[in-house]
């Protein structure tokens, strides 16, 4: 959902032309009256670095606003549609996809387009047949994903001109991110924005020559229809396809020496302190202070920016801003639980906020966001004590275990934003599942409160803590189609002192009443057409994942948490690791029987799964000081240096550089709704150095950083998470060492002292001593 702009570019006056000649090239293609580039708010969010200004971002690497705006693109943010009817009767059309596993290829199954997976066997079609291919990148929760299939590829005509002119290939973004990074990487630059679908056209040898993201089905005002994008694409292969191929093939140059991360000669590792600083200022500037967060709407819950101010503070306790970093991250935190992002329900967080309040969600729950925001809040718990904090690290973990949890202890993917509002609707809206009217809320809730003033009822006293409004408490401009029309999104209005003051009951009388009233909703929502469940299984997801139980297992003492953090690993273990070829498998899946099931050539893992598992994994090791966990660690670490490392420049790939259907070697130069591989990887060799006694793994993470210098020491608020590791290089990480019997109560009572504190900058280990 988030887009992660990473932008990099060298200040090369080609690199800047020949990207501003494919965007004039794009623009005359795709135009109707003007050129136009579709910036898809609903299902991407606002880029990542345009939340938190995108202006000196682009400053800092050589290219203006205006000139990366170049060819008079105009962004239309997209609203909120609905998927149509689901059906029982046997399918007119059926595809390749039918035979896949991953759920996003899989609704595309039935569509009148002969779509082909990403492979050899669509690459060799249109170099044989001499077409052009029409890549199509989503992912299963995507809401504009939907819509697009619904108005597009479910469309006879439109299906007949796909298939007869171009090899179309359909790509799960989560399944091959590899894939989705390079040509994601050429539409942001292309067209000055991303976002998913995203809809690229490419050279029978992979080379892209136009892309965007969603498009209408036809002609709407200026805006061209995919019907007419389509036809003006056929017409130009046929008669301008040497152009067409030139112009792609020279931004692919020009993105290969822009995208360029290495270490220059005699480069040094940058300053922590002055990064640190210079991080903070520039996420102090765009903080919002009424409501926390960074920037206006949309908002999103960015926990990397979170850890990084909370990690500032450790070591800038007495200063004012060291203050300041810690009522940001902390204000931040509470509003957000306050807020209807979070799900006061049925628990968990959805993917961000559409206004500045964190009040009206874009309503579907992803993995990575629960996992990082366990981490996130339980570190607010250690560094001020406040209960609220570890409830709700608790309540997402609960969410977790509940709804995203496999029985082979692995973890699924994402819960989607639509739903069928009752048994009966065939369209689907978003929120369904998670909304509620004021009548639903009176029927459920119809009890008088005993002593409560003016014989209030408990439905009086929920409607009044979470804002309920007898005519809906959502915005009309935060619901342009009318999908939340008379509904409530419950958020926290007033503490529970005010409300127990406003009804003249007890404070534990109303927590007693609330928590009531939550779960007799929950029932009735259980009742509900549930939203789609992605169950695809990632490595690197379920790595974050693991952290998260580890990290709050380990503060709160709960073995059960524990427990099933090892029940992770040791999915992940047997699951997505082939021990044969000793690398991570990136993703498996659950089958229709229940069971864990993997594709015919499975996918092999990517950056993201090894750096994420091995975090992961350190994690569990310091939590239960098991030491297989800290030797599979190791040796995961020895195999993604063997796999990813840059020998040349520094640094990992994203992908293994040798696979020649990925076009670039990236390296993700951006912290956004997952951490950098490359910021996740600097730690875990900085922590692996000192567990193991490699100090060539201090060296390599030191070199990593460098690489990155140039980044961090202009625009360190892209990579917070990396700065942290700067931070650790500087202060050097602490041994702490508690000796004992393991089962002696003195032993417990000195790790669980260890453990209720925020230390960023430590390694703990417990000795077994007689």
């Amino acid at each position: 959902m988030m887009l992660r702009l990473g932008f990099a570019w060298s200040t090369s006056s080609n690199t800047t032309k020949h990207i501003a000649q494919a965007r004039l090239f794009t623009g005359s293609l795709l135009r109707k009256d003007t050129p136009y580039t579709l910036y898809n708010s609903r299902c991407s969010g606002l880029p990542q670095a345009l939340q938190f200004g995108q202006k000196s971002v682009l400053a800092s690497t050589g290219l203006s606003w205006d000139s990366f705006r170049s060819s008079g693109a105009v962004f239309f943010s997209m609203a909120s549609g609905s998927d149509g009817p689901d059906t029982l009767k046997s399918p007119k059309h059926t595809n390749r996809l039918s035979k896949e596993k991953s759920s996003y290829l899989l609704q595309h199954a039935h569509n009148p387009v002969d779509w082909y997976p990403w492979g050899q066997e669509a690459f060799d079609k249109a170099q044989s047949e001499d077409k052009p291919i029409f890549l199509s990148v989503g992912y299963s929760t995507c809401h504009w994903c939907h819509v697009m299939e619904r108005e597009s590829f479910e469309d006879e005509e439109i299906g007949k001109i796909l298939s007869e002119n171009f090899v179309c290939i359909k790509v799960d973004r989560e399944e091959r991110p590899d894939v989705d990074k390079v040509y994601m990487t050429f539409v942001q630059a292309t067209s000055g924005g991303g976002g998913w679908p995203m809809s690229v056209w490419l050279t029978p040898d992979l080379r892209p020559f136009i892309g965007g993201t969603y498009f209408p089905p036809r002609d709407s005002g200026r805006r061209p229809g995919l019907k007419t994008v389509l036809l003006r694409i056929i017409e130009q292969w046929q008669s301008n396809r040497e152009t067409l191929k030139s112009t792609g093939e020279r931004v692919l140059e020009a993105l290969r020496k822009g995208t360029e991360i290495s270490a220059s000669p005699g480069e040094t590792l940058p300053s922590g302190p002055d990064v640190a600083n210079r991080c903070y200022q520039q996420l102090a500037h765009s903080y919002e202070e009424e409501y926390g967060g960074f920037r206006e709407a949309p908002k999103f819950p960015s926990p990397v920016n979170l850890m990084f101010l909370m990690s500032f503070w450790t070591v800038n306790r007495t200063s004012s801003e060291g203050a300041e970093a810690l009522q940001m991250a902390l204000h931040t935190l509470r509003m957000m639980a306050l807020g209807g992002i979070h799900d006061h329900v049925a628990q968990g967080f959805h993917r961000y906020s559409t206004d500045s309040s964190w009040h009206v969600p874009h309503f579907e729950k992803m993995l990575y966001d629960q996992a990082q925001l366990a981490v996130a809040y339980i570190t607010a718990y250690q560094v001020s004590g406040e209960c609220l904090f570890a409830d709700v690290a608790r309540d997402v973990l609960l969410y977790v275990s509940r709804d995203l949890s496999d029985k082979s202890g692995g973890f699924y993917s994402a819960e989607d934003a639509d739903s069928f509002p009752t048994v009966e609707s065939t369209e689907k809206r978003e929120g369904a599942f998670c909304v509620w009217t004021a009548g639903e809320i009176r029927e459920l809730l119809p009890d008088i409160v005993e002593g409560a003033a003016g014989g209030a009822t408990q439905a009086d006293i929920f409607m009044h803590h979470y804002g309920v409004k007898e005519q809906g408490n959502v915005a009309p401009d935060q619901d342009p189609h009318g999908e939340l029309q008379g509904q409530n999104v419950l958020i926290v209005r007033y503490s529970v002192e005010l409300t127990a003051a406003h009804f003249s009951i007890s404070v534990d009388r109303l927590s007693e009443l609330l928590s009531d009233a939550r779960a007799k909703l929950a029932e009735v929502r259980k009742a509900r057409p549930p939203p789609h469940l992605d169950t695809k299984m990632l490595a690197s997801w379920n790595g974050l994942m693991l952290s998260g139980f580890a990290r709050v297992g380990a503060v709160l003492g709960d073995k059960a948490l524990l427990e099933r953090a090892e029940r992770a690993a040791c999915f992940l273990q047997e699951h997505l690791w082939d021990e044969e070829g000793q690398r991570i498998l990136h993703s498996c899946y659950r089958g229709n029987n229940m069971e864990v099931e993997q594709v015919a050539s499975p996918i092999a893992g990517f950056l993201d799964d090894y750096a994420f598992v091995v975090s992961g994994v350190l994690d569990l090791f310091e939590a239960t000081q098991r030491v297989r966990w800290l030797q599979w660690a190791e040796g995961l670490q020895l195999r993604q240096d063997q796999l990813f490392w840059d020998s040349h420049g520094s640094g990992y790939f994203c992908s293994d550089p040798s696979d020649p259907t990925v076009l670039l070697a990236l390296k993700q130069d951006q912290d956004g709704a997952e951490p950098s591989a490359n910021s996740v990887s600097a730690m875990n060799l900085l922590r692996l150095s000192h567990l193991t006694g490699r100090q060539d793994w201090i060296q390599r993470s030191q070199e990593l950083l460098t690489a990155f210098s140039d980044r961090l020491i202009k625009v360190p608020i892209a990579l917070p998470d990396m700065v942290r590791s700067v931070m650790a290089q500087h202060y050097t990480l602490k041994q702490i060492v508690i000796c004992g019997q393991p089962d002696a109560e003195d032993t417990a009572s000195l790790i669980s002292c260890v453990n209720s504190l925020f230390l960023p900058h430590k390694i703990s280990l417990s000795l077994h001593c007689m």
